[in-house]
């Protein structure tokens, strides 16, 4: 029997976990899994390479919104849970997985396609470019304070008892917050569950730890902080490090606010802050910048671009300009000749875009790949295009797409998915 790549039935569920952790090199309780999941998931976003009716490759989606410059917010799949079983590697099973979700993803609606990649290399073959970085900060307190000038002093800092209440109270700061921040996206109702550690926890240890949220001077939450603590002791000194799992506030006054909450923690030395992009500004907060660093700092969030013109115009500009851009577009094609070709006349301003599919000749041929990495902002395109090249029509058209794409303010997502 060939190969079949389809969404899985009910009954599946279970041998689709089992198959993905195979592929994850993980043993849970696969039976605890799929009853947890079963009412969260949409199963027909849940896609099956099988052979002979075994399930040895899978993916799913989930769908979400992600923030783009300017602050508008775009129908998007997140991506996930991609896996071949080592018996069937190099047989197209990925490939197959991929094309089949999006062109559902095309016909739900949804503008792009996001994920986080295990491995660097794979997905640029399929359309998808590096569009957000990622890194966690650790900061050495015994060696540092905050500038008296830093900010973070209005307010006040409170516990929250961790119940159903508690998910809506923060929910509600990082929906306001998200809708600000460009390259961040919608989560779903499980997730507020499973990181406050109500639910989800058959897929490893249960979160357990702290929550507090930040007060105004009205009283209104504007702010939150989820962190949890590795206790640690040196030669009976207290060398504890805080691990803040979440930090979000709607003003900048307020993240530092948090900041410094947490740095006061008695018993800890060590502040980590996870999930926070490479130029984050902690350091210049510090009295001793020195003792932040960034720890693994990388590719976060990955983006590939279904509906370009759609994309092209949601967004607003730093810059005005105009030219035609022509992107290959990759589902399943592994070369040039393999890719659909798609052109749109951008025109761009910082009061917003106009973006139409043309035939006219384009003035700069690029990876659909290199597009996506560049569309919100954070990584240049001409960098971008070092990997498969780009044809220029016209001379300067490669700057002037750089140029227009690109913010001053890098994207950011908190999410991990």
């Amino acid at each position: 029997m060939a190969i079949e790549i389809r969404s899985i039935r009910d009954d599946e569920l279970r041998d689709w976990l089992e198959s993905l952790t195979i592929g994850f090199l993980d043993r849970p309780d696969v039976d605890k899994i799929a009853v947890e999941v079963r009412p969260h998931w949409d199963l027909a976003r849940a896609w099956a390479a099988t052979d002979n009716g075994n399930i040895v490759g899978t993916t799913r989606t989930w769908a979400t919104e992600l923030t783009v410059p300017g602050n508008a917010q775009v129908k998007a799949s997140a991506v996930a849970a991609v896996t071949v079983q080592p018996t069937h590697r190099r047989r197209g099973l990925l490939r197959g997985m991929l094309a089949a979700e999006h062109a559902a993803a095309r016909e739900r609606g949804e503008v792009a396609s996001l994920l986080y990649a295990s491995e660097y290399p794979i997905y640029s073959r399929f359309g998808y470019g590096s569009g957000v970085q990622t890194a966690s900060w650790q900061v050495d307190l015994r060696g540092t304070g905050f500038h008296a000038t830093a900010g973070g002093r209005d307010g006040t800092v409170q516990f929250l008892a961790i119940d159903a209440a508690a998910v809506d109270t923060i929910r509600a700061v990082f929906e306001a917050w998200r809708r600000i921040q460009p390259g961040e996206i919608w989560r779903r109702p499980v997730m507020w569950q499973s990181d406050l550690g109500i639910d989800g926890t058959a897929w490893g240890e249960t979160w357990k730890g702290f929550l507090v949220i930040h007060r105004d001077g009205d009283g209104a939450v504007d702010g939150y902080a989820r962190y949890h603590i590795d206790q640690k002791w040196e030669h009976r000194q207290a060398r504890s490090v805080l691990i803040a799992d979440d930090l979000h506030g709607l003003t900048a006054d307020v993240h530092v606010g948090l900041l410094r909450f947490l740095a006061s923690v008695d018993l800890v030395a060590t502040l980590k802050i996870e999930r926070r992009h490479p130029a984050d500004r902690l350091p210049w907060l510090l009295t001793n910048a020195r003792a932040a660093e960034p720890v693994e700092p990388g590719d976060g969030l990955w983006v590939k671009l279904h509906d370009i013109p759609a994309a092209l115009e949601a967004r607003t500009y730093e810059r005005s300009g105009s030219l035609v851009i022509e992107a290959l577009v990759r589902d399943a094609a592994e070369d040039d000749a393999g890719a659909s070709r798609v052109r749109v006349a951008l025109e761009a301003s910082p009061d917003g875009a106009r973006a139409i599919a043309t035939e006219r000749s384009p003035d700069l041929t690029v990876d659909g790949a290199a597009l996506g990495a560049a569309y919100l902002g954070g990584t240049r395109l001409r960098d971008a295009v070092l990997a498969r090249g780009c044809d220029e029509h016209r001379p300067g058209a490669l700057d002037e797409a750089d140029a227009l794409l690109a913010t001053r303010d890098a994207p950011w997502c908190s999410t991990f998915f």
